[in-house]
Formats: C-alpha cells, structure tokens, sequence
C-alpha cells in the first residue's frame, strides 16, 4: 500500500507513467528503481539561438522566421 502511494505519488510531480518499477528491501533500506513511459515531443529547430518547449511562446516575429524558413535534408 504504502509503495503505490509512492509511486502514485512520483507519477503525479513528474506527470509522467511509471512502466517499470524494482523493489529490494535490505535490511532496513528499501531500494527503489523505476523507468518512466518515454515521453514523444516534436522537434523544434533552433532559429537565431532560440529553443523553447514548444513554438506557440515565440513571438510573431520568431513564428514569421519559422515559416518563411528553407528545410535542408
């Protein structure tokens, strides 16, 4: 009970699922290891040195920028 409170818990700061989670107890340490769902996220390209979290802050000029931009493959 108290473990999923724990995990319920971690899931809820870092607004992320755990997927995976090992449990030892030893002696009287309880070691906890987790792995999270992998989180997808668009790429954002650097323009002018700027990289936010996504482009809906930048500024009207930044966007003008972004998409007047030539793509290079």
């Amino acid at each position: 009970m108290i473990i999923s409170l724990y995990f319920a818990k971690i899931q809820s700061q870092q607004k992320r699922k755990i997927i995976k989670a090992d449990v030892t107890v030893d002696g009287e340490y309880i070691n906890v290891k987790y792995e999270f769902k992998r989180v997808s996220f668009d790429r954002i390209p650097i323009i002018t040195g700027y990289l936010l979290s996504t482009m809906d802050r930048w500024n009207n000029g930044k966007q003008a920028k972004l998409n007047y931009r030539v793509k290079q493959n």
